[in-house]
């Protein structure tokens, strides 16, 4: 028998997240065979009328490919799996593992070739723009001990963030999309950060449970070349297998002119990537009341309540800013007093100051009205 909370986490991916309707193609992308969401995710779909089809992945076998993968091999695993993903209306990735160190050895070129060829030709190209699409993380003994709880303790805080009510999220984003869609400049303030940028123009964008869960974030981007200023990060950014930490970018016309980080030479070579890569492609506002502190999983860390990310690389569609990369490196900085506080400042009005909305109109996400 599935586990009762496990049903209702499909049923929200299936029904509200993605909105599988009759006779559509959903593609179930999961990590890890002994996961039972898939079963689960598996009925949701039929039940809703829906055609399910299931990849299993697992980042060893990963690892193991790309170690000694050429070029062609990457792009005909592309091909391979683009061929797959354009006969999808939707898309339900469920992501984790034992070890989220576990590409950290591969080769800088080899990670280059995969995220430049097979992550932007099937996800970015294909599953972002031509599906209707949600991922997440499966909760593990690895994620609870990143998160430094048990594993029970982290299981009840997974299914309490993953479903919330997210349609009272989603109501009370409204207020901040209307109110960044009429913002101009953009300042933030933190220990180490002081950053100006403009947003004129570029819409924005509610996430409340239709693309990640758990969800949370209200975003647009910067117009591209407006970017000045020096930002701190001040959680710990997994990337490529490896976690940077004490992340400081320095900006002069929106290009990253100088970064550190705990490696200097792995952080600059992410940089190099290419041109778009020393551009930011997003800047969004993180909401979600149960996220409270960083635990080395993006996915929850870009939603944590009192936070902002600045994100490195490729922009939305729906944030247009033109800025195109092969990589998409969503970095968070935590602005509630036990991190050191910090200021959001739209047009020369404070709208929020440590973590917490002080505008009338915004204080229906502060977490005592989300949860």
């Amino acid at each position: 028998m599935l586990d009762p909370r496990l049903e209702r986490l499909a049923e929200v991916l299936v029904t509200y997240s993605t909105q599988v309707q009759p006779g559509e193609n959903v593609l179930i992308e999961a990590f890890g065979i002994d996961n039972p969401l898939v079963k689960a995710l598996v009925d949701q779909v039929h039940k809703a009328g829906g055609r399910p089809f299931v990849n299993i992945r697992d980042h060893q076998v990963i690892r193991q490919l790309l170690m000694n993968a050429t070029e062609e091999q990457i792009r005909t695993w592309a091909e391979f799996d683009a061929h797959q993903m354009e006969q999808m209306q939707a898309y339900i990735g469920v992501r984790g593992g034992q070890n989220i160190y576990e590409l950290s050895d591969v080769p800088d070129d080899k990670m280059k070739l995969y995220n430049t060829i097979y992550n932007h030709h099937v996800h970015s190209t294909i599953r972002v723009k031509k599906t209707k699409w949600v991922v997440l993380r499966y909760p593990s003994p690895s994620m609870a001990q990143l998160a430094s709880t048990s594993t029970d303790a982290f299981e009840k805080f997974y299914f309490d963030v993953c479903t919330m009510d997210y349609a009272r999220m989603d109501r009370a984003m409204d207020a901040l999309v209307e109110l960044m869609n009429k913002t101009d400049k953009v300042r933030l303030v933190s220990p180490g950060t002081d950053l100006t940028f403009s947003i004129k123009d570029i819409p924005a964008v509610k996430c409340s449970g239709r693309r990640n869960i758990p969800d949370g974030e209200v975003y647009t981007a910067p117009v591209r070349d407006s970017v000045n200023g020096t930002i701190s990060y001040n959680t710990p950014s997994p990337y490529n297998g490896f976690v940077f930490e004490n992340v400081k970018l320095r900006f002069e016309n929106g290009k990253i002119v100088e970064a550190t980080a705990n490696d200097n030479e792995r952080i600059t070579n992410i940089f190099n990537t290419d041109e778009g890569a020393r551009y930011i492609g997003e800047f969004a506002i993180g909401v979600n009341p149960f996220v409270q502190h960083p635990m080395k999983d993006i996915l929850f860390d870009e939603k944590i309540d009192g936070s902002i990310h600045f994100t490195p690389g490729q922009c939305y569609d729906e944030a247009y800013n033109g800025n195109s990369s092969g990589i998409h490196w969503d970095m968070v900085l935590i602005q509630r007093p036990e991190y050191g506080g910090g200021e959001i400042w739209f047009d020369d009005r404070l709208i929020r100051k440590d973590g917490r909305f002080v505008m009338p109109e915004l204080e229906g996400l502060n977490p005592e009205n989300l949860k």
